[in-house]
């Protein structure tokens, strides 16, 4: 028997069909299907679904039987009882965010995130909110924001994580000296018990623990809340008479082993209106780590430290400019001071520069430059992992010390890497002695696991010398269970095994976590890649897809502030489709357990189905992942050497035939009537696999190359040179003034343009169809005829943005070792970058005007649309940037197949935008977003040539 809601397939059902565990009748997963009856199509048994669920954030992988999306409250009380009565373990899950192996589990994995993220109420007097378990923390924040309150807590994935796993790990986020932990912050929470009770933490009483707690309170007022940020283990002070017996506080960072929370009650908080920041420099962070004491009097809300280490990964990745203005020294400490009175909070911040052991102190009131600074810290945590010589990985993640011995644990902490010879990037919450480091295990080798054990066995001695934590504020899931017995005394461990059978009995509840734990090197995802044959045949793919860590920032929705990544989630909110999903799925193709076909694995085409190739990922993913070229190479591995499908010969050939159609007299007017005819119109389309509600582009009567230059007149009297218009084969062989419009403008500054006569296509229908040899003789042929121009000086200006990304990313990585297309990187320019060198380039005077921009995804992603804004900018006109994709993504949004998710990423971001200003002129660069725009919404656009040529800045 099978779930008959048993997960996505792709599109293309006929040619990829998924498969499904098998359950045979007497399975617990069959009677649990049979107990559930008509709710049973919440559970999903599909292997592409359970592969999706396998791993989190966190080094560990570990196999589902199924995943169910509960719909409310009550499908999810059913569901955990069906479970519990038929004897299938639960793993409860959020947003899949944990950096410990909390949210990953045998059995049934509950996905409380899809649907369960209603906000019931918020209650400005109380300063309550009540609230479902899949609500994302931002989600909160906004529905508060008018009632001029937040939820305390802040972790850095807070734009994705939900308030009900905060709750599980105890979440804490560089504000907790200020806001407490998430333990501080419930107020009541309604579980179901692993009894299947359901029962409301902090107002019903539990007597058995009641009773536990009285019989224990020795050992709980002795190990138990020491420090604030003793998350390890259960949190057992508050259970104590003195603390009020707070059920709910103490369900705090349980991590799904007593219950699953149904509903939560969190307390919310008032921002302090006044905030100043303090930057303080150290001969060496281990000083900050020793100053840090000294400094908590002044009631700093936040304390971060980081030193020389991440500081270089940052100005190496992004920019010296990044990291500009910091304090003297190669360690340094930024702290947050609010109040309600700016000169209370100045005079403080004062006091913290004077009274600190720093080399250098500085007062940061402007808040662009404390943005600035926060933002190293930022951006040096998201690189942590893929900065150094060999991947880096969370498994010590977030050990914490009183803050008092935080200087002398880091000197220990480096002393301990060296001997192990590994390294490391530590940073972290030091106002709460808790520090992050993302560390170079080698999980891949012979005795990978055996070292990893050796390593995390000895750093657990040195936190607990100090009195410290093994977890800080993630939790200990399976990467830190089996340690506590380093932290607490046998009869505290066995104290956790008898609060553990109150709740849960039959240990059906996130079993291997807390109680009769994992050890830690069991399940390691790494180690199992090891063994798979494509660590031999495709080891650069393996190791580019497992630089996915799990952190899910594919599945926040960035848009709003310029984002790419990743618009077939927003448009699907299915994990599948999100840049985390493919990447797992394609860990689980490597590892070959699960998914079993290699290449041609019907699961694997089916999570890269909707994937639009927009490198979104290749930009905004922390970890770099790069899902357009792994999508590519996939697809290239699948048909190497077979008959591939129609739409690869007709749209990835499409340069070819639009060469042809151009070349012939009459051919382009003739396909442009056929196409519009209803007959055959519709022939022509399921010939090259276009969907039927598509039109097809119109070709241009000719080539844009074979057309003479002209001038519209006012060409300066002295020539600055030739001037290569690279033209692409959209902008040669459709109908489009882009071309024209930039040969115009160029010819006004003073340059002589001229075009290629030879055929120099860069392959880009090829990439994106996965015929990569194909594509590497395109780029091949391309690169020689355009680096003789490199070579003679001659700047390459690109028309369309796709085909100028390319010498940025493909081509280097496709042909790594031809000389000429390392001549051509950095050299084919967008016309802003051009323009950017030339003194005379004044920009029209557009005051008055609205403008609507969309940059093309690869432009954004690969390119840099910086140049772009600024032009843009000065023009005066009010500019109105779009993030997101338009949704056609070249080939992507005429497949057959992709038509529904093509509209919906256009109505999340380009559709409204244009909707809401009417009158603007709308700005978009890209053939495909010019097409999109035009299809569905009927708006025609400009092209930035189009715009300067036809605005003369005179």
């Amino acid at each position: 028997m099978i779930s008959p809601h048993s997960g996505a397939r792709c599109r293309r059902s006929w040619r990829w069909q998924t498969r499904t565990v098998t359950i045979t009748a007497t399975s617990p997963h069959a009677r649990l299907l049979d107990r559930l009856g008509d709710l049973a199509e919440i559970v999903d048994t599909s292997n592409l679904t359970r592969a999706l669920y396998s791993s989190d954030a966190s080094l560990y992988r570990v196999q589902p039987d199924a995943v169910a999306h509960p719909r409310t409250p009550d499908e999810l009380i059913t569901l955990v009882r069906a479970a519990l009565d038929v004897g299938v373990p639960i793993t409860a899950r959020g947003a899949g965010t944990s950096c410990a192996g909390n949210a990953v589990g045998p059995g049934l994995v509950i996905d409380v995130a899809r649907h369960l993220n209603r906000i019931h109420s918020i209650d400005p007097e109380t300063r309550t909110a009540v609230i479902d378990p899949g609500v994302v923390q931002d989600q909160l924040q906004q529905a508060a924001r008018p009632f001029g309150l937040r939820l305390g807590p802040d972790p850095s994935t807070s734009n994705r994580c939900t308030v009900g796993g905060m709750i599980g790990n105890n979440a804490c986020g560089p504000r907790a000296l200020g806001y407490g932990r998430m333990a501080d912050n419930v107020v009541s929470l309604d579980v179901v018990t692993g009894n299947g009770d359901l029962i409301t933490l902090g107002t019903d009483d539990v007597p058995e623990l009641r009773t536990l707690v009285a019989a224990n309170l020795g050992i709980i007022r002795t190990e138990f809340g020491t420090f604030i940020r003793q998350v390890s283990g259960y949190s057992l002070e508050h259970l104590l008479p003195e603390k009020g017996f707070d059920t709910a506080k103490f369900f705090s960072g349980t991590e799904g082993t007593l219950g699953v929370i149904v509903r939560a009650t969190v307390r919310l908080v008032a921002d302090a209106p006044e905030r100043l920041m303090v930057a303080l420099g150290y001969p060496a962070m281990a000083d900050a780590g020793d100053d840090i004491s000294n400094l908590l009097r002044f009631k700093p809300t936040a304390c971060e430290g980081l030193d020389r280490r991440i500081v270089d990964v940052v100005a190496a990745k992004i920019g010296p400019e990044s990291v500009a203005g910091l304090p003297a020294g190669d360690g340094w400490m930024f702290l947050e001071v609010v109040g309600d009175d700016p000169a209370e909070v100045r005079s403080r911040a004062e006091a913290v520069v004077q009274a600190s052991a720093a080399t250098e102190g500085q007062v940061i009131e402007d808040p662009a430059r404390a943005a600035q600074l926060w933002k190293i810290r930022a951006d040096g945590a998201g690189l942590a992992g893929v900065s150094l010589a060999k991947p880096a990985y969370g498994g010590w993640e977030d050990a914490a010390v009183p803050p008092q011995h935080l200087g002398q644990y880091l000197r220990e902490f480096d002393k301990l890497l060296e001997r192990h010879n590994l390294h490391g990037l530590p940073y972290g919450h030091f106002g709460d002695g808790c520090v992050h480091c993302r560390i170079d295990f080698p999980l891949t080798d012979r005795d990978g696991a055996a070292r990893y054990k050796d390593f995390v066995e000895e750093a657990a001695v040195l936190v607990a010398r100090f009195g410290g934590s093994m977890s800080g504020e993630h939790g200990d899931g399976r990467a830190r269970s089996a340690l506590l017995p380093h932290m607490y005394s046998p009869a505290a461990i066995e104290l956790f095994g008898q609060v553990k059978h109150i709740f849960d009995p039959r240990g059906l509840l996130n079993p291997g976590v807390l109680v009769d734990p994992a050890p830690v090197e069991q399940d390691l995802r790494m180690v199992a890649v090891s063994r798979s044959p494509l660590s031999s045949s495709a080891a650069e793919f393996v190791e580019a897809v497992h630089q996915c860590s799990g952190v899910g920032k594919c599945l926040a929705d960035t848009t709003g502030t310029g984002g790419v990544m990743c618009p077939s989630f927003q448009a699907t909110r299915n994990e599948k489709d999100s840049t985390r999903g493919r990447s797992r799925v394609l860990q689980e193709m490597v590892n070959g357990s699960l998914i079993t076909q290699g290449w041609r694995s019907p699961e694997v085409h089916a999570a890269l189905d909707l994937c639009l190739s927009c490198k979104g990922c290749a930009r905004d993913c922390p970890t770099g992942i790069d899902m357009a070229a792994y999508k590519a190479r996939v697809t290239h591995e699948t048909y190497k050497g077979r008959l591939r499908p129609r739409n690869h010969y007709a749209l990835g050939w499409l340069p070819r035939w639009g060469r042809l159609i151009t070349t012939i007299p009459g051919l382009g007017k003739l396909i442009n009537v056929v196409g519009r005819t209803p007959v055959l119109g519709r022939a022509l389309r399921w010939g090259a696999g276009v969907d039927r509600r598509r039109e097809i582009p119109q070709f241009a009567s000719r080539a844009a190359r074979s057309r003479p230059i002209r001038s519209s007149g006012g060409a300066p009297a002295k020539s600055k040179g030739r001037v290569l218009i690279w033209v692409d084969s959209f902008s040669d062989c459709f109908e489009s003034t882009t071309f024209a419009a930039m040969a115009q403008l160029l010819v006004r500054l003073g340059y002589e343009p001229e075009v290629l006569r030879e055929t120099a296509c860069c392959g880009l229908t090829w990439i994106s169809t996965g015929q990569l040899d194909g594509a590497r003789r395109q780029l091949s042929n391309a690169a020689a005829v355009m680096a003789t121009f490199v070579e003679a000086g001659v700047p390459i200006v690109g028309v369309e943005p796709s085909c100028t990304a390319v010498w940025r990313s493909d081509a280097p990585e496709l042909l790594p070792d031809d000389p000429n297309v390392a001549a051509l990187d950095g050299a084919v320019l967008t016309l802003a970058e051009f323009l950017e060198s030339d003194s005379d380039f004044t920009p029209p005077d557009l005051s008055g005007h609205t403008i609507v921009a969309q940059p093309h995804c690869h432009h954004a992603s690969v390119l840099g649309w910086a140049k772009d804004r600024a032009i843009l900018e000065s023009t005066g006109a009010d500019l109105v940037v779009v993030g997101g994709c338009c949704g056609l993504a070249g080939n992507f949004g005429v497949e057959r197949g992709h038509h529904e998710v093509s509209v919906k990423v256009f109505e999340h971001d380009l559709g409204p935008a244009v909707e809401a200003h009417p009158d603007a002129i709308v700005l978009a660069d890209g053939f495909s977003c010019q097409t999109q725009l035009t299809s569905l919404a009927g708006r025609a656009s400009m092209s930035l040539a189009e715009l300067l040529a036809t605005h003369d800045a005179g």
